[in-house]
């Protein structure tokens, strides 16, 4: 009998910020070098624009990625915005490691079922996905988010950590622009 999946029910109502968290294969620390976080930066700033969602803080931890995102269509579809943003990044991380005849591609390269191998990256299903619709939930998000590395000793300060938008935030600009439409229950300093 075949193995099951788990699957998540995304779901948006208009307004709704989504807490989205998504882990590497096996959770290993394959985001450990700057050179993958980088390409995972310019991923995520390409899906965003690409399928219309807005980036409000992030973190890129070693073996997953913590996003707080605003969708800006009417009828966001999730799964679409987060295969716009692993599977390039994913092809490009598959492609130096064969460039480099690293061993980790071995690694990463499983027998899905028989007669299907495939390179897998990021753990298979959704991630997490959390709406959120109040100001005081985006608050506890961004600091959750921020506080990860200082969580697990990865710096002292969360500025600290070039990997997150902490340091944004510290300097007082946030990254929802002022184009966006007011939503509900939003600190005035958002917009």
């Amino acid at each position: 009998m075949g193995q099951k999946r788990k699957r998540i029910k995304h779901y948006h109502e208009p307004g709704d910020f989504h807490e989205l968290t998504f882990s590497c294969y096996q959770n290993l620390s394959l985001l450990d070098n700057d050179e993958r976080r980088g390409w995972l930066a310019e991923s995520l700033n390409n899906a965003c624009k690409t399928q219309r969602w807005r980036l409000v803080a992030y973190v890129f931890m070693l073996e997953h990625v913590h996003l707080l995102v605003l969708p800006q269509a009417k009828e966001p579809k999730v799964g679409a915005f987060l295969a716009a943003l692993k599977r390039p990044f994913s092809a490009r991380v598959k492609q130096a490691l064969l460039e480099r005849n690293d061993p980790l591609l071995k690694r990463l390269t499983i027998q899905e079922r028989p007669g299907k191998i495939v390179f897998r990256f990021w753990q298979e299903g959704a991630g997490y996905d959390r709406n959120l619709q109040t100001k005081d939930a985006v608050l506890a998000s961004i600091d959750y988010l921020h506080n990860n590395p200082i969580r697990r000793g990865l710096c002292a300060a969360a500025v600290d950590w070039r990997w997150s938008s902490a340091e944004r935030y510290a300097n007082g600009s946030t990254i929802i622009d002022q184009s966006l439409p007011r939503v509900d229950g939003l600190p005035a300093e958002f917009w």
